[in-house]
């Protein structure tokens, strides 16, 4: 059984790619869709100290790109559509999951940053 305030170790992954706390693991991580909240909603947490950067976007690049060029070769290479059906199909479709990459890749760099630099976010140890 925990004290009151002092929270167990949890895994950087679960916490992260689900958006949660990465210290309660029950607290909403954004306040909007991209936007990090300032402070956990339910122990309080700072998420100040934190900055992601550019990190999450470096990451989904090659995540996203690889299969979407590969699914558009495949495409050309079966179908061999006008270049108009490439240009309706392929930049929505980019779009939507770089929304639905960002999101959990960014909670998984936040997590792994506290997780690794906890000191810099409260004095728990």
């Amino acid at each position: 059984m925990t004290r009151p305030g002092v929270h167990p170790p949890r895994s950087p992954f679960a916490t992260g790619l689900a958006c949660r706390c990465p210290r309660c693991g029950s607290g909403k991580l954004y306040d909007g869709l991209l936007t990090v909240a300032d402070k956990c909603d339910a122990c309080g947490l700072d998420f100040g100290p934190h900055d992601s950067g550019d990190g999450p976007a470096v990451f989904a690049i090659p995540i996203l790109g690889a299969p979407v060029v590969g699914l558009a070769f495949l495409l050309e290479t079966l179908a061999g559509p006008p270049f108009w059906v490439h240009a309706a199909i392929w930049p929505p479709a980019i779009a939507v999951l770089a929304l639905l990459l960002l999101r959990p890749i960014k909670g998984l760099l936040v997590a792994l940053h506290y997780k690794n630099l906890r000191h810099e976010y409260d004095d728990e140890r």
